[in-house]
């Protein structure tokens, strides 16, 4: 099955967007002549894999390989090097030059900078006497098509850039990806948004079409509708609570990586001892595509029904004499046998996990916080959980989520859980204490909590959820609504102005405006569920809604927002884009820094 996912079904044209980075990328390898080794920092050659199949960068005459601090192994006269332009990663450049220099080898270099060139990095080749025997260019690569509807501008970090370094560059980089989209698909005519860095990412999108206009007259009607942007800041509540979706579960557990999970091949009943097996996970396999966005106790009955109806099948086949056609059905059936084998395996492999009592006490206990009502309760099993030295980013994602939900801690209990932590782990994690409270998610209590308020009138918590006919999007967390797609309900239902004094007790300022010269478009106060013909584009295409998530959006995220747009009344077809997709064990680890 293909790595590269199938973007067919797009609400908008993705392919065309994947189609140009192919596009870009040959082009810089064509302006090298001859054979040459292509060097790719191991982060981007993931991102890439979604892009491009090695087999036709081979065609170009292109050796791989990954930048590391070793000397690059290599005949080629040629070397291309395709980074990130990260400092740290200059370095290793700089290190393989000067290697290849003092063994008196001559190669000709090509740096080309992903997404754009930086003053910082170049002033590394310029310290390393290197910049001469260098030429420098760009590979614009600001979107990543993950799946037919989601979208990633793989900004790993820029979350914890933005609330802790103060390093903005990012919001830049996300306005500017969406201006790349505008190009494509014309000016997006109406704009929400709510959080520091979303406000600032619309600010920087309208600046970028004063001076680089999108020429409004080639375009009748925009394809995208909507642009709604929002940050993980407003709502950190959902990525720290246990996904329970079944591609929620596999992220938490197997660490989706680029749309595949990597994993002992004996788990997927493959005879090759210690060996490991990449599963590619996205919409081109059509089980998955069913059973991705359902919660997981679901899941299982759904294979255990597919799985029998087959053996019924089979044993009719032994059993009695078939027509033709009845035969054909059936080997119709054995078809899709290898993508049932392959999620069987998988769905057995996290019912290790799930079933275990640490897992089910932590999820009670994460209800426990939501609620918000027994802060001793809570108070005491975290304290427990740090004297068992449990993992840290266990205990962190509920530390964080108890601090948040009471607006911070007393200062005797921030004191107090500061200091056991280092005594328990170590005083190198002072670092990343540091972080958490500048980025306001671990931090003394300065004012009383608004949790219960924020959670009684956007409806968070749903009793009797029912995961197998669910009628509200609760059911990914088993009964918690995340408060990011509640919001986004409210953006596209009805607009900001009904949810006004909610949005005033969330982090951030918020933003409603219309862009270009769209005032006679129909907007979104007459678009709402109620009316849905209006909501078809004149050439009977549903209108686009573009969601943008600033510091990462989760996959049961994606899942309620899937659900939320298959609904009665809803006109719009979604597309997620984001910085990255993030689950609450990856997002504490982008705070950890270890002293020493």
């Amino acid at each position: 099955m293909a790595q590269i996912p199938n973007l067919d079904n797009a609400a908008v044209n993705l392919t065309s967007i994947r189609e140009q980075s192919q596009k870009d990328l040959l082009n810089i390898l064509k302006n090298v002549r001859g054979k040459k080794c292509l060097v790719i920092d191991p982060k981007l050659g993931d991102s890439l894999s979604l892009i491009i199949q090695t087999s036709i960068l081979k065609e170009h005459g292109v050796e791989l390989r990954h930048l590391s601090g070793d000397p690059i192994q290599t005949d080629c006269s040629k070397v291309v090097y395709l980074v990130h332009a990260q400092p740290g990663l200059m370095r290793f450049i700089c290190s393989n030059i000067h290697n290849d220099v003092s063994k008196g080898l001559q190669r000709e270099y090509h740096v080309y900078f992903v997404p754009r060139r930086t003053v910082v990095c170049e002033k590394v080749l310029e310290q390393e006497k290197l910049h001469n025997m260098v030429t420098i260019g760009e590979y614009p690569l600001y979107i990543v098509p993950m799946d037919e509807d989601v979208l990633s501008f793989e900004l790993d970090l820029s979350y914890k850039e933005c609330l802790v370094d103060g390093d903005t560059g990012s919001l830049w980089h996300i306005a500017k990806a969406i201006h790349k989209l505008e190009f494509s698909f014309g000016v997006i005519p109406n704009v929400r948004a709510k959080g520091k860095a979303s406000v600032r990412v619309a600010d920087i999108l309208n600046r970028m079409q004063a001076e680089e206009p999108v020429n409004l007259s080639d375009m009748v009607v925009p394809e995208i509708n909507t642009l709604i942007i929002l940050d993980r800041e407003v709502d950190m509540i959902t990525p720290l609570c246990s996904q329970l979706t079944y591609e929620g579960l596999l992220d938490e557990f197997l660490h989706i990586n680029n749309g595949s999970v990597e994993l002992d091949a004996s788990i997927m009943g493959l005879q090759q001892e210690g060996k490991k097996t990449k599963v590619p996970l996205n919409s081109s396999d059509k089980l998955f595509k069913e059973i991705r966005d359902l919660n997981f106790e679901v899941v299982v009955q759904i294979l255990r029904q597919k799985a029998t109806s087959m053996k019924q099948d089979y044993t009719e086949m032994t059993t009695t004499t078939q027509t033709v056609s009845e035969l054909k059905d059936f080997v119709k059936k054995l078809n899709s046998l290898p993508e049932m084998t392959r999620h069987i395996n998988l769905a057995q492999h996290l019912s290790t996990f799930t079933s275990k009592p640490s897992f089910l006490g932590q999820l009670d206990m994460e209800h426990t916080i939501v609620e918000a009502q027994s802060y001793d309760i809570c108070f005491e099993y975290i304290e427990e959980l740090i004297h068992k030295q449990e993992p840290l980013t266990t205990v962190l994602r509920l530390l964080i989520l108890f601090s948040i939900t009471n607006s911070g801690l007393p200062k005797k209990h921030f004191d107090y859980f500061r200091r056991e932590l280092l005594h328990s782990y170590g005083f190198e994690h002072i670092a990343m204490l540091n972080n958490l409270e500048k980025a306001g998610l671990f931090k003394k209590q300065e004012s009383k909590s608004n949790w219960l308020t924020i959670k009684r009138a956007l409806q968070l918590v749903v009793e009797d959820t029912d995961t197998a006919n669910p009628n509200d999007i609760a059911y990914v967390f088993s009964g918690y609504a995340p408060l990011s797609i509640r919001l986004v309900q409210h953006a596209i239902r009805s607009g900001w102005r009904p949810v006004e004094e909610i949005l005033k007790l969330l982090p951030g300022p918020h933003l409603e405006t219309k862009r270009g010269g769209f005032s006679n478009s129909p907007s979104f106060d007459t678009l709402s569920g109620i009316s849905s013909n209006i909501a078809k584009v004149p050439d009977g295409r549903r209108a686009v809604v573009l969601l943008v998530f600033v510091g990462g959006i989760t996959f049961a995220e994606i899942s309620a927002l899937r659900f939320f747009s298959t609904q009665e009344g809803i006109a719009y077809d979604l597309v997620i884009a984001t910085t990255k997709i993030v689950n609450g064990q990856t997002l504490v680890e982008t705070f950890m820094e270890k002293l020493g």
